[in-house]
């Protein structure tokens, strides 16, 4: 970490420059090249000077003693820090993602275009992983006894899925209709996986309470009426190939482009790395603490949310040396879009 992160307005106006020059032309930034584009006129000596305290806070290195100096990992942690986050999209991007993205209804559709969309806004790489946890909620169940040692179940999820199954239990129908209604009054909206956990805990608590009816819905739970699809996720990648172009050591590009095709390590990287309570869009600088051969690359995701219900996340990966101001407020403005476009679709 630097040694001195409280610098001063001049330092934090010279790392700006550097950081912005460099992530646009891809070269070591000298005082001369500043100097030159410096609004308030600083000489070279003056900006040399400052380039000299800033390497010494380990916010920038010098990779060749001929050459000018490069951002290092801190210098775009402190950057990102900096930005405003009042920037906008220009109008023909907000119109060709809204373009996109318009008249879906179905989430993994919606993660797989966003993830395409994503890589032509950064030039990087797209990363989306649907869940499917909001769409397996409880929206209702009924019981119905066919017969003897015969009852039928049948679950509906929020997504509009109807689930039935035939089991062998031998209840009476009032024990089945208060079977019902105890589940449709405590548990509309829950995940199926979440129902499930909370049951077995209620049963046990609250077996001497409600002695007949737990033991009916112990039998039901225990014979299946209740269980849903197992959570699953799906990963969208695209956009690879934006980091051939970038990356000369073809070893490390080797490494990356193979941990992008394993998805289930993709999904894990995301799920390190973003919180799905947070509101903002977060930015992670080095990756490698997860995946070590994605050392010095970037995320910069945000949850896929509908109202309170979660469906998965989008993110932007690539190299450290990217525009952070323009993929930040890119991903920010489709999980927002995604909020919109699945409320309208209900």
């Amino acid at each position: 970490m630097p040694s001195d992160p409280n610098i001063g307005k001049r330092e934090r106006e010279v790392l700006t420059a550097i950081v912005e020059t460099f992530i646009s032309t891809g070269e070591p930034v000298g005082s001369r090249t500043l100097s030159r584009s410096n609004r308030e006129g600083l000489s070279a000596a003056t900006i040399r000077n400052v380039m000299a305290d800033l390497s010494d806070a380990g916010f920038l290195e010098q990779r060749h003693t001929s050459s000018g100096r490069v951002p290092t990992t801190d210098a775009y942690r402190y950057y990102v820090e900096q930005i405003s986050g009042t920037a906008k999209l220009a109008p023909q991007e907000e119109s060709m993602i809204s373009d996109s993205l318009a008249g879906i209804t179905d989430v993994q559709e919606f993660m797989e275009r966003t993830s395409h969309v994503l890589s032509l806004i950064s030039r990087n790489v797209g990363v989306t992983v649907a869940s499917s946890g909001a769409k397996n909620a409880l929206e209702h169940v009924y019981f119905s006894r066919l017969g003897e040692q015969k009852v039928l179940a049948v679950l509906v999820t929020r997504s509009g899925l109807v689930r039935d199954r035939v089991l062998r239990l031998d209840l009476a129908q009032g024990d089945l209709d208060l079977a019902a209604r105890y589940i449709n009054e405590n548990f509309r909206g829950w995940t199926m996986e979440a129902m499930r956990v909370e049951l077995e805990r209620r049963i046990e608590k609250e077996r001497s309470e409600y002695d007949r009816m737990m033991h009916s819905i112990e039998q039901l739970y225990k014979q299946g009426a209740l269980a849903g699809e197992t959570q699953t996720q799906v990963v969208f990648v695209d956009g690879a190939a934006n980091l051939v172009t970038g990356e000369e050591d073809r070893k490390r590009l080797h490494e990356m482009l193979k941990t992008l095709e394993e998805k289930e390590k993709v999904a894990n990287l995301l799920g390190a790395y973003l919180d799905v309570k947070q509101e903002a869009v977060r930015v992670v600088i080095g990756l490698d603490d997860t995946l070590p051969s994605m050392q010095n690359f970037v995320l910069i995701g945000a949850p896929a949310r509908s109202g309170s219900d979660m469906f998965g996340s989008l993110a932007v990966i690539g190299p450290t040396r990217m525009d952070y101001q323009h993929t930040m407020t890119a991903v920010s403005y489709i999980a927002r879009l995604f909020d919109k476009i699945l409320n309208e679709s209900e």
